[in-house]
């Protein structure tokens, strides 16, 4: 099997961790880094107190997310990561592909915005989601029983500005499958996890 770097990117709320619980189901080597739970453990650690503090810990986290792949590259490791990742994360992710010669997959979900907003609203008042993603104030322990009153909720303006120009749905680095995920139950998972074998076991380079 090739030393791959699957990224899962496009917008937000198209069901990343879900392909991704298909993909390593079929695939166990693959290890899952994920920049949210990254970010979730400093704003358990540290806690803020504004959103200069917290833009302080995200921007951490994104080092410490670098340093890890890095070293998962180093020791040869299967990796693999869901984000909408944009052009702020490509150079930093293509330079260490290229450094430890792995091949990356870029799976590309997008889908109808204001479906998908209403997913993502639906997954922000959910009581398992990390209530530091809805607020500016935020220390270990705290609560919220109305999440519909937290102070940094998405908008549907905001989402689809967010969509529209941030670039999720032109990203995309090595190998490019888009996948529809509008309507979820016309996705053809099967042939997903086909296309992703016969990527792993091409011939090595």
């Amino acid at each position: 099997m090739k030393k791959t770097l699957i990224l899962l990117a496009g917008y937000p709320a198209t069901g990343k961790s879900y392909l991704c619980s298909q993909i390593c189901s079929k695939h166990p080597e693959f290890r899952i880094l994920s920049q949210d739970e990254l970010k979730e453990g400093l704003w358990d650690q540290y806690g803020f107190d504004n959103m200069e503090e917290k833009t302080v810990l995200e921007m951490k986290s994104w080092e410490l997310y670098y340093e890890k792949m890095d070293q998962e590259m180093e020791a040869g490791e299967q990796i693999i990561s869901d984000y909408p990742f944009s052009e702020k994360q490509k150079g930093r992710i293509c330079a260490l592909a290229e450094k430890n010669r792995y091949q990356v997959v870029t799976f590309r979900l997008v889908g109808d915005i204001d479906t998908l907003y209403q997913r993502s609203r639906g997954r922000d008042l959910a009581p398992d989601r990390h209530l530091g993603h809805l607020v500016s104030h935020y220390h270990k322990g705290d609560s919220m029983e109305d999440r519909s009153r937290a102070d940094c909720l998405v908008t549907q303006e905001v989402f689809r500005d967010r969509c529209l120009n941030r670039g999720y749905d032109t990203f995309e680095l090595g190998h490019l499958l888009e996948i529809d995920v509008t309507e979820y139950e016309k996705i053809d998972y099967p042939g997903i996890l086909k296309q992703l074998c016969d990527l792993l076991e091409g011939e090595e380079q």
